[in-house]
């Protein structure tokens, strides 16, 4: 850490949102700093669910004009404030500032982009309280691929873990290597899950059931785990292009059941996570973490590992939670993006701040 941060003791709010639209979560979080050991409190955390309008615009945002493109970045950054003030209004609570990871619409980094939209300027006039974001730009910037951010934490917060796991839209790792943190995205989970559910007029499979019921399709299983993202090395992250270009074709062209094509996909992110994991302690997180079938299959691919399901506010909160401790270590002035897990060129202090009026 720093020689000017002894002893850290501050409460801040988080928020995320994630490729699966499931909504916005924001945590009011304590961290303290002492011994340079970091612990945190999550004192209140809430997801408020998008309406259809905004979830739609959310949806349908790269495939706007550039005006109007424009125009939702400011008007989702009014959303997210007009809800986090509602929040904060509602516990009479002060945090000493919003670190808000905002929605990805376009994550490049190859081609040297990436935009996560929900002006921060917009929340911190909403608010009245100072804002930190576009916590990606930066790692980019350096020629790193600006995800995953959550590592950091994961090293900090974490520690006694041998794996964190994070089973969201899309599932990705992170451990350490020779004291070095290495982390990646493994494959697509909910994002493809939650969109072939859709066609049963469902927004998720509740524990995993309709997987449960379907078959595995052999030939798509083995096409599944050719896809060539699994024969990068790392540093690598996935995105919503990915998908759309590889796995919906891919998964389509085998005109399978639902249920059938649930059952496979579920296997397929059970092997691939097992070809991750050496044998220890795994810390699973992320709404996948619920998917009782999921985690079933993830047990018999993997028996060299323990899979760990945290409480319930650290399963559905974590990455709003290390959202927030990236603002922390912003504004102490500390790293909070690792080289070693993007691949840019040195680590950063990634982030913009917003002061309010």
């Amino acid at each position: 850490m720093n020689k000017n941060t002894d002893r850290i003791d501050i409460n801040v709010i988080g928020t995320m949102s994630g490729t699966s639209l499931d909504g916005l979560d924001i945590c009011f979080v304590n961290f303290s700093l002492i011994e340079d050991k970091w612990n945190y409190k999550i004192h209140i955390a809430e997801t408020i669910e998008y309406d259809n309008y905004i979830k739609e615009k959310l949806l349908n945002a790269h495939l706007m004009d550039a005006l109007s493109f424009s125009k939702l970045h400011f008007d989702y950054g009014k959303y997210l404030g007009k809800k986090i003030k509602g929040f904060i209004d509602k516990h009479s609570i002060e945090p000493k500032f919003i670190s808000s990871h905002g929605q990805t619409v376009f994550h490049q980094p190859e081609s040297g982009f990436t935009t996560q939209i929900g002006k921060g300027a917009c929340i911190a006039a909403e608010t009245g309280i100072d804002t930190i974001c576009d916590f990606r730009s930066t790692d980019v910037a350096l020629r790193g691929n600006g995800a995953p951010l959550v590592p950091i934490g994961d090293r900090y917060l974490f520690s006694e873990y041998d794996y964190c796991l994070n089973l969201g839209g899309f599932s990705n790792i992170s451990f350490e290597v020779n004291n070095k943190r290495i982390a990646y995205d493994i494959c697509p989970v909910n994002f493809i899950l939650n969109y072939y559910i859709k066609q049963k007029g469902k927004e998720f499979d509740k524990d995993g059931e309709t997987a449960k019921s379907g078959k595995i399709n052999s030939e798509l299983l083995k096409a599944l785990n050719l896809v060539s993202y699994y024969s990068k090395s790392g540093p690598k992250s996935l995105g919503r292009e990915d998908v759309e270009k590889e796995f919906f074709p891919l998964i389509d062209s085998y005109d399978l059941s639902v249920e059938d094509i649930l059952s496979t996909y579920c296997e397929h992110i059970a092997f691939q996570i097992g070809r991750e994991i050496k044998q220890g302690k795994v810390l699973v997180t992320g709404g996948g973490a619920y998917n009782k079938f999921l985690i079933e299959r993830m047990q018999n691919t993997a028996p060299h590992c323990k899979y760990y399901l945290p409480d319930e506010q650290t399963i559905n909160f974590k990455e709003a939670l290390i959202f927030a401790f990236l603002g922390v270590l912003y504004s102490y002035n500390l790293i909070n993006c690792l080289s070693s897990v993007t691949g840019a060129e040195l680590d950063s202090i990634s982030g913009a701040l917003y002061k309010a009026v």
